[in-house]
């Protein structure tokens, strides 16, 4: 469907909040409209407003609930509209049962549009009821004269006004809590990010290298026997330790800053695959994702592709990102040597990654690619403000 007018972020629709708010007011709204009917006579064809009422509620709230572009676009707001319309002119009065059923059709408007064109919305529906008032021929001439009646008109009148105001600025409120908690998140993250790396390399990184300067001088009293093996292999690791405190510290301080995690794993991409002899490719995107939760996606496939680049021995690696209706899924695949039967001494790397992922909630698992070659790392997410 296509979409003329500027919508809020389709998150604010993901959620479900407002479409739970939707199903909740139609079910009810129909269950009074067929009480109304039963209760009273209005027409000759209750019964059949009735059932056409109790098939349309179901029929078009799966609908609406079947895409996040269908709930999303203005074509199929106005075609519910004019459905929840043509019932209560079917019902030939304007004072109808179907008037709270007709009001159901402003939530999603009122939630997904800038709060201006959402009283606007509410404005046409008024003009169009009072239309359906005029049309349905149960509008006394006097009613301007009449004081109650007047009320009465004047209040299903203004009501849909009243509602997409008061609806569209509670969504604008609830987003603007949202960005502030996102970036509430961005900040206590990078001053985290920033304390640890000033610790290692203002403290670790020191000691690191302290020892590393005492086992040098060290090295010319060393015979070239066994001790002068160990020594060279201690020496060894505390030059790859001093490299590997350098990296991370490197990263701590290069923070996301809002960036798409998709984009950031594109530079990272062409920054290994230009260090490395492997072919690196990505394809996919990924939706949106709380700060937190885009750092630790992020660190999470770097370290991935660091490991392949460095301890796969692999010709090609392929990462691919995904947003499923289920979950959000990132997958790093090379067609390396595979996994080590023991995990290499002194590496955290696989104990991070695992660590990271438990904190956002996500699943990660590590083991084989596909046909057995090779290893992938597969990431699922949880959708930030539930499953759609």
């Amino acid at each position: 469907m296509g979409r003329t007018l500027e919508l809020r972020p389709l998150r604010t629709l993901r959620d479900h909040r407002w479409f739970a708010l939707l199903t909740m007011t139609r079910v009810l709204g129909a269950l009074v409209a067929v009480a109304l009917l039963l209760l009273h006579r209005v027409t000759h064809h209750d019964p059949l407003l009735a059932a056409i009422t109790l098939a349309w509620t179901p029929v078009s709230l799966y609908v609406l609930r079947l895409t996040q572009d269908w709930r999303a676009a203005p074509v199929i707001w106005a075609l519910d509209a004019l459905a929840a319309f043509g019932l209560i002119m079917a019902g030939g009065d304007w004072r109808s049962p179907f008037y709270v059923f007709a009001l159901t059709t402003l939530i999603l408007p009122a939630t997904s549009l800038p709060w201006r064109i959402a009283f606007a919305w509410g404005v046409v529906f008024s003009a169009l009821y009072g239309g359906v008032a005029l049309l349905t021929e149960k509008l006394p001439a006097d009613t301007l004269e009449n004081t109650i009646r007047l009320e009465t008109l004047a209040t299903h009148l203004f009501v849909p006004m009243v509602i997409t105001t008061t609806l569209a600025y509670s969504a604008l409120l609830l987003e603007r809590l949202r960005t502030a908690r996102g970036e509430s998140e961005r900040l206590v993250l990078q001053a985290e990010r920033q304390r640890i790396a000033w610790e290692l390399h203002d403290s670790a990184k020191q000691r690191v290298h302290a020892a590393h300067l005492m086992l040098s001088a060290l090295e010319p009293q060393v015979p070239q026997d066994g001790p002068r093996a160990l020594l060279d292999g201690a020496l060894a690791e505390l030059r790859n330790a001093t490299a590997d405190m350098e990296t991370s510290v490197a990263e701590l301080r290069t923070p996301l800053d809002g960036r798409p995690v998709d984009e950031l794993l594109r530079e990272r991409a062409a920054e290994l695959a230009q260090a490395g002899t492997a072919r690196i490719d990505v394809a996919g995107h990924l939706p949106a994702l709380p700060p937190l939760v885009a750092a630790h996606t992020y660190r999470i496939a770097a370290e991935a592709l660091t490991n392949a680049v460095r301890h796969a021995g692999c010709s090609a690696i392929t990462v691919t990102l995904a947003d499923a209706p289920d979950a959000i899924t990132l997958t790093i695949a090379d067609d390396g040597v595979g996994m080590p039967p023991e995990p290499r001494p002194g590496g955290h790397g696989l104990r991070s990654m695992h660590g990271r992922a438990e904190t956002i909630g996500a699943r990660l698992n590590i083991g084989p690619g596909p046909g057995g070659r090779g290893t992938a790392v597969a990431l699922a997410l949880p959708h930030p403000g539930g499953s759609p």
